[in-house]
């Protein structure tokens, strides 16, 4: 009984899932016309069965589209040639059309993506309570019942529940998930921290100022559900034309019923007029290039998505992640005296952030570990300073390591020349971390975000084919200025918010100009989503940014982007032979049925014939290249 209700339970859940079941009506379908064809002296001719199976949902959508919006697709010539056969009797006809049709139909159907996923995880990232200050004690209460003015407390670890100013202590803000960037930010008293962001280190007080669905988190919720709303979508052919067709087709059936007065005739000139290699023409060129772009580790989640490719003349890039590494390493060391070598403060610097949690105490360990073979120096105790950095005891003396602030607070002054050089490494948009031992300040570390080694010639490769590159980072301008220079990219925004991010793709479409964006962080969901073409780095970026996104790239191996360029234009060259050769097709049998020359039953033979020739000249995109590639640019 038990085996017998589980067997129910599969059996209701294969036929709920439309496309399962569309497929088993298609081999269903397929074997009964067959069997017509091969043994056609049956009681009942086979072929019912593929009208039936895959000839009643084309009935259906195009009397649910005709009744409810007056909406005439080809969905509606088809039920027409349909009909027509069976009341002559040429059930195998109706069968084979019906049958074709389907297959375009699940072929189409298999290339739309339907997720939405990223929405739904993005809202789970909005905090559910907040720290109230009611009379100098806590009170967790929920986030939504949080008013403006409210004194909040956030500890180590929290999500920022609202938007606000700090009013008392000084912490790290992670802001990933608003700017992009790595690197957390240290705020004081004053400074304003965002819904969503994550509170790093030390405990704070703030005010809130923005609230419920004024909060920063809400107002990316809203980007990114509202940003799909103006992407264009590219509308099946065959329904383009739709109209035409069936005006043409029922003209033509009508005026050959009238002069010759054989109405098999007009029968066949709707069967050849029915559109099945134009159905197929787009969707199985779509299939073969996505097989194509998968072997290339791109996963192509919207089946539209390298047709509108093909038509970019921009791609804007994020710069953490993306361009680069999206993780900071040591670019230079600055020594203040010559009693110190750099390999000395090096350790020096990977002793004291050794028990660190902070990203770049993190990153200045692990990267004295890769570059470095010597030991570090013991120290003793390691104390954190929240917005400042670290202490500690080196042979009973203080060693800091941290920003100016915290050498200023222990009265350790630099000199103009010390401040020259460590201006000279901001300008290039690193973070600097000092390095002071017995009040004395001995130089600095210079970390910041390294480049792909794949960037530079990528960039090259696209704007060879005439696509300009932009730079939309939520960055500092000094360190976006560093990357563009480098990569010799001139479109370049730096501090960008999602909504700024948005903003700038929206004023390029503005001006007719189709962009496709490139990110891998949370704030980039709505730009992706927002951009004619979305490509989210799918290897180390948010699970939100390959949701909002078309397509996402799995290895996060910039190096074959150019190759999925040139997929796309391949696969809308394929498609336009593809739709020329299906008219083609249509006209010749149109002129033969008319004639006499065709029934309904070769009529329908012809376009199988044509629907098979279209589903080969697709299959070719399977393995194809780029040509004249660099041979380091080439995949295995």
């Amino acid at each position: 009984m038990y085996k017998e209700a589980l067997m129910f339970i599969a059996i209701k859940h294969f036929f709920l899932n439309e496309t399962k079941r569309n497929l088993l009506f298609l081999i269903v379908g397929g074997c009964s016309l067959v069997v017509s064809f091969i043994a056609p002296e049956w009681p009942v001719d086979p072929a019912w069965i593929a009208i039936l199976l895959c000839g009643i949902p084309i009935l259906k959508d195009a009397a649910v589209g005709l009744f409810t919006r007056f909406d005439i697709k080809a969905d509606l010539l088809v039920s027409l040639a349909l009909i027509a056969s069976v009341l002559i009797g040429e059930t195998f006809a109706a069968g084979e059309v019906a049958f074709i049709m389907q297959i375009g139909s699940l072929l189409e159907e298999l290339t739309v993506a339907k997720a939405r996923a990223g929405i739904e995880k993005l809202i789970h990232l909005t905090p559910r309570t907040a720290r109230k200050i009611i009379n100098g004690r806590e009170q967790i209460i929920p986030a939504e019942q949080v008013q403006v003015n409210d004194c909040l407390r956030v500890l180590p670890g929290e999500t920022i529940p609202v938007d606000g100013v700090i009013t008392a202590g000084q912490t790290s803000i992670n802001q990933a998930v608003m700017t992009g960037e790595s690197l957390p930010v240290d705020k004081k008293e004053g400074d304003e921290v965002s819904s969503g962001t994550v509170n790093q280190f030390g405990a704070f007080d703030m005010k809130a100022i923005r609230v419920g669905e004024d909060s920063s988190i809400q107002r990316m919720i809203r980007l990114v559900q509202s940003a799909d709303a103006g992407k264009a979508k590219i509308v099946e052919i065959a329904d383009r034309w739709a109209t035409w067709i069936v005006v043409i087709a029922l003209t033509a059936a009508l005026l050959t019923w009238i002069i010759t007065g054989e109405i098999i005739r007009a029968v066949t000139i709707l069967v050849v007029f029915c559109p099945c290699a134009l159905v197929l023409a787009t969707p199985t060129a779509i299939m073969a290039a996505i097989g194509n772009a998968t072997r290339h580790s791109f996963l192509v989640r919207e089946g539209d998505a390298l047709e509108r490719l093909a038509s970019v003349s921009r791609i804007a890039f994020d710069k953490t992640g993306t361009l680069t590494q999206g993780f900071p390493e040591v670019v230079h060391i600055e020594c203040f005296s010559p009693d110190i070598t750099k390999d000395e403060l090096f350790s020096y610097a990977a002793a004291v952030e050794n028990h660190s949690e902070h990203p770049l105490g993190k990153a200045i360990v692990s990267c004295h570990r890769k570059q470095c073979s010597s030991s570090l120096p013991r120290v003793t105790s390691f104390q954190m300073i929240p917005g400042r950095g670290v202490t500690a005891q080196y042979n009973l003396k203080p060693i800091f390591a941290g920003n100016r602030e915290l050498l200023y607070e222990h009265n350790i002054i630099l000199s103009p020349q010390q401040i020259q050089l460590t201006q000279q490494q901001l300008e290039k948009g690193c973070t600097v971390i000092y390095l002071a031992l017995d009040n004395r300040a001995l130089g600095f570390l210079a970390l910041s975000d390294t480049l792909r080694t794949e960037s530079k010639p990528m960039i090259e490769q696209i704007k060879a084919v005439g696509i300009q590159p932009v730079l939309l980072t939520g960055d500092h301008p000094n360190a976006a200025q560093q990357i563009a220079k480098t990569l010799n990219i001139e479109d370049v925004h730096a501090g960008c918010l999602p909504e700024d991010k948005l903003n700038w793709i929206d004023s390029y479409e503005q001006q007719r100009e189709h962009v496709c964006m490139i990110g891998d962080g949370i704030n980039d969901a709505p730009a992706l989503k927002k951009a004619y073409v979305g490509i989210a780095m799918g290897g180390i970026g948010s699970d939100i940014a390959v949701d909002a996104a078309d397509i996402a790239l799995v290895n996060d191996d910039l190096k074959e982007l150019p190759h999925l360029l040139a997929l796309a234009k391949r696969m809308m060259v394929t498609i336009k032979i593809n739709l020329s050769f299906s008219m083609i097709l249509n006209f010749i049998a149109i002129l033969l049925a008319i004639s006499g020359i065709l029934n309904p039953v070769f009529g329908a033979l012809v376009h199988n014939a044509g629907s098979v020739l279209v589903i080969v000249n697709s299959a070719f995109l399977l393995k194809w290249k780029k040509r004249n590639h660099n041979p380091s640019q080439q995949s295995s």
